[in-house]
């Protein structure tokens, strides 16, 4: 077994280990693919103020959530079609979260139901929604996030219509899958991904089939998707939904100081600075690069967490000296899922914590809520100057 270090080793066993479609899937973003660069690169634009002769002793990564203690400020984010890049993807990933001591977000397209979930772990998770044409649908979802005890709703808002992801299309990624010549050859060369989904039931989407008249089958889930999310979505229908949850309610893919607001008056609880991870509006401001503004905006009046481009403690450190009170990682938990089930995911988090742990102790500091903007030097022109 190869010694994981950094979360790039996991990413190229995942590489190795999981069908090329569903590697791309993950690791592409939207059009020419600009904002999913960005999202990581303008971490680079960050330099650490490093200090010395400090004690360093006593050191603590711990901290809050939306209430909730965690062993970091990292949450894991709500990634779709988790189990196809490893059978049952999402326990294995859940379970991870809670050994580690950290939130697990469901999204809305898993696998792995809420009920499946639930019933596999005993820490209580997020559950993710996705706001769709059938508004019944969407009641159930949130009947059941309750039901599986879920702690808290994470409401993306930046769905309502899907940006084209040309690798996708090219490697005909479809529910069900389109098996070109190139495409079972691929599948036959990943033998250990074949024969865990061989041992597996999951295999279509639990939070949908089986919860909506009709869809029965891969097929017939295949057209509803196709045109169910809700493009009518808005503020009005937000605060609806905030009160059929009635719990924590965090809004996810806030990009710009003027939606962090509107966030704040229908009184959610904390806001993700998102950009889909680069999937959705490419050319749209990296997370990191949009983080000032929001928290310029919103201050201390509203939770704010960042994701979109975490690949490493360090990005972590930064997100927080910025102002964020947690951050999110998909791609890097995913890229151990896919290398090592359970125990990958739980190597990414112990890649993230000792990073995020020993850079922490190298500027200086003890607790990560004294982390600031003391901690960085930032370019006079990162922000931008916008006309």
């Amino acid at each position: 077994m190869a010694r994981i270090t950094e979360i790039e080793d996991l990413k190229r066993l995942y590489k190795r280990r999981t069908p090329k479609m569903f590697y791309d899937y993950c690791e592409s973003g939207s059009w020419t693919e600009q904002t999913f660069r960005e999202n990581s690169s303008d971490f680079d634009l960050i330099k650490l103020r490093q200090r010395v002769a400090v004690d360093m002793t006593g050191r603590s990564t711990a901290s809050q959530m939306i209430g909730q203690d965690v062993a970091m400020p990292v949450a894991l984010a709500p990634v779709g079609s988790t189990g196809m890049q490893h059978a049952d993807g999402e326990i294995l990933a859940a379970k991870a979260a809670e050994k580690f001591g950290v939130p697990f977000t469901l999204s809305t397209m898993s696998v792995c139901s809420l009920e499946d979930v639930a019933e596999n772990t005993s820490a209580p998770f997020w559950f993710q929604l996705y706001v769709m044409k059938d508004r019944e649908f969407t009641k159930r979802a949130i009947q059941r996030a309750k039901d599986a005890k879920c702690s808290a709703l994470v409401l993306t808002l930046d769905l309502q219509i899907l940006g084209q992801r040309h690798k996708d299309i090219k490697n005909g990624l479809s529910v069900p899958i389109k098996l070109a010549p190139h495409t079972i050859l691929d599948l036959a060369t990943k033998w250990r991904w074949g024969l865990q989904m061989l041992q597996t039931k999951r295999h279509s989407f639990g939070n949908i089939v089986g919860h909506i008249d009709g869809i029965t089958d891969m097929t017939s889930l295949s057209v509803w998707a196709a045109e169910s999310f809700d493009p009518k979505l808005d503020w009005d229908y937000v605060k609806e939904i905030k009160e059929l949850w009635g719990g924590p309610l965090i809004l996810k893919g806030i990009l710009d100081a003027d939606d962090a607001k509107m966030a704040l008056n229908v009184g959610a609880d904390a806001i993700v600075v998102s950009n889909h991870g680069g999937r959705q509006l490419d050319g749209a401001m990296s997370s990191i690069k949009a983080l000032p503004s929001i928290m310029d905006a919103v201050g201390d009046k509203i939770e704010v967490h960042l994701d979109s481009g975490i690949r490493s403690g360090q990005d972590v450190l930064k997100a927080l000296a910025m102002g964020a009170k947690g951050t999110y990682i998909g791609r890097a938990f995913v890229y151990g899922l896919g290398a090592m089930g359970q125990h990958g995911v739980e190597e990414a988090l112990r890649v993230i914590h000792s990073e995020l742990d020993t850079t922490m102790a190298l500027c200086g500091e003890r607790k990560v809520q004294d982390l600031g903007k003391h901690n960085l030097l930032v370019p006079r022109d990162f922000y931008g100057d916008w006309a």
